[in-house]
């Protein structure tokens, strides 16, 4: 299964990477799936299933699971 993550601004993609590598997880950043969007344009692909008590970042737009391009909101930062 794998996650997506999207964020306000670059700063908070790469801090949640770091995170996410320190989790023992090993995340990707990319450009962000066209069927989202985020401010910034780039997201954080990971494997981990998403807990918000430990990954919340609040520069954190929202956190999709991709199930074959197809998407559905676990966390939307609202």
């Amino acid at each position: 299964m794998r996650y997506i993550a999207t964020f306000h601004s670059l700063f908070g993609a790469v801090s949640f990477k770091n995170k996410l590598t320190k989790l023992g997880d090993d995340p990707v950043m990319m450009p962000v799936p066209r069927a989202l969007s985020a401010s910034c344009g780039t997201c954080v692909a990971f494997t981990r299933p998403f807990d918000e008590s430990t990954m919340y970042e609040e520069d954190m737009d929202k956190v999709v699971r991709d199930e074959d391009g197809t998407y559905t909101v676990v966390f939307e930062n609202v």
